[in-house]
């Protein structure tokens, strides 16, 4: 995982360092000028253009420009608060403006088209919530320092950012709480299977589906078996399992009045349950969810209207673990405003109100916890917006759930492989069950990394 840590946050680490700042500025120098050579493909003959404000962020530019100068580059350096009327000519301009701490409007001179590496965050883009404002140069890449920022991450950030390379500067970073998801966290942390398991080990009781959404249960069906499933019960209230759904699964329906009575009985046979999907907003259905969420002694899944059901908050009478998967608007149910730019503290906040994990979907998907600690995921892309890509994700986190990850790990794996699935389909046209068919195999192919290391050291007789 990466670390992310916010401008203030950054301010504290820089503050606790024990070089001086100018061996800082001196480290963070160096990167950029590294990068930038790697973006011109050499230095012979190439014309380099610095955009350097006043504060630190400005003098890493300075000093970037004082060591291509040395490498034979071309440098001129203009300052960002009176640049010229004309820009100069360049094979690569360095935007060293304004880092993390500005606030206000600023206006790139840096032209359309002109490709541009940014130092430690796009000058105008906000570092807390990626909100740009003006006009900020759109950067081909970003070098920051230490950590990610969230304003890469989140709002206009990423596409004003540009690939972004994370430069060791020396700075301990040990006290993020927040961290960025990838692929290689899939390897290492998706739960096993022992050699002696039987189907109830991993074994998942998914309540969806209506009249007319049945489709919901369909799809987080599916999903929890694609991501590791052994069993998987389906209840439709007052229904059966709904038509064309996997045959693998179990169909016990219910009615919405006896559906809190038999999971209380039943509950303790399953890893986790899955709730909500398609449920619709009948009153029974409503209540059943109620108490499904309060009394269950299995770790719980609740998602759409099962999100709904949940608006007033509920004590839970067991220790079992709760996520919630609200989008933006399910935020706003559960808490009674949208969730706002900075959405890592508005992920937090509701984690800490509900006294549960909390996985706010978006471009960038957030994962917090009561106790604060929070994953953020960006695998996806704009293929999972799409009616059914949230029930997919949902069986996809029982799954995980149900194999004994905790629940900041179910959600943030079980979002990662969602967000990558999603990239395997087609980029027009994917629908939710494409995601979810995709599934299996795109835990077996980053899961397999795992393996494959495995098998080397066996070979070689290293110990893991």
């Amino acid at each position: 995982m990466i670390p992310v840590v916010t401008p203030v946050e950054m301010r504290v680490i820089d503050a606790s360092a024990p070089e001086p700042v100018e061996v800082l500025i001196a480290r963070a120098a160096n990167a950029v000028a590294r990068s930038a050579i790697d973006l011109l493909g050499g230095c012979y003959g190439r014309r380099v253009v610095v955009v350097a404000g006043r504060g630190n962020n400005g003098n890493d530019g300075r000093v970037a420009a004082d060591r291509l100068a040395a490498r034979g580059v071309r440098v001129e350096v203009i300052d960002a608060a009176d640049p010229p009327e004309r820009f100069p000519h360049c094979d690569l301009a360095i935007d060293a403006a304004y880092g993390t701490g500005f606030r206000g409007r600023y206006d790139s001179p840096i032209p359309s088209g002109v490709p541009t590496l940014a130092v430690d965050i796009p000058s105008g883009i906000d570092g807390l919530t990626g909100v740009a404002s003006g006009h900020p140069a759109r950067a081909i890449r970003t070098v920051t320092f230490a950590a990610l920022k969230p304003g890469l991450l989140f709002g206009d950030g990423p596409p004003f950012a540009g690939e972004i390379e994370v430069a060791d500067i020396g700075l301990d970073v040990d006290s993020a709480q927040t961290h960025l998801v990838t692929a290689g966290d899939v390897a290492a942390g998706w739960p096993s299977r022992c050699r002696d398991a039987h189907k109830w080990q991993h074994a998942v009781w998914v309540i969806a589906g209506s009249e007319g959404m049945a489709g919901a249960a369909h799809l987080a069906t599916t999903a929890a078996f694609g991501a590791g499933a052994s069993y998987v019960r389906l209840t439709v209230p007052g229904g059966v399992a709904p038509s064309g759904g996997p045959p693998e699964a179990v169909g016990v329906p219910l009615a919405p009045d006896a559906i809190a009575a038999i999971v209380d009985r039943d509950a303790s046979r399953f890893g986790a349950i899955v709730i909500g999907p398609g449920l619709g907003r009948d009153p029974a259905v409503a209540a059943a969810v109620r108490a499904v969420a309060r009394r269950a002694d299995c770790p719980l899944v609740i998602d759409g209207d099962g999100l709904w059901a949940m608006r007033e908050p509920l004590a839970w009478e067991t220790a079992a673990a709760r996520v919630l998967t609200p989008h933006d608007g399910e935020y706003a149910t559960l808490s009674g405003s949208p969730p706002g730019p900075d959405r890592i503290a508005a992920a937090r906040a509701l984690a800490a109100d509900r006294a549960a994990t909390v996985l706010l979907k978006g471009p960038s998907t957030v994962v917090a916890t009561p106790d604060g600690a929070c994953r953020i995921v960006t695998s996806g892309d704009a293929r999972l917006a799409t009616a059914g890509t949230g029930d997919v994700l949902s069986g996809a986190i029982g799954a995980l759930l149900a194999a004994g990850a905790t629940p900041l790990a179910a959600a943030s794996l079980g979002a990662q492989v969602h967000g990558a699935a999603g990239r395997t389909c087609p980029a027009v046209g994917t629908r939710a069950g494409d995601v979810a068919a995709a599934l299996a195999a795109t835990v077996s192919t980053l899961v397999e990394v795992r393996a494959d290391e495995g098998a080397v050291a066996a070979r070689s007789g290293r110990r893991q």
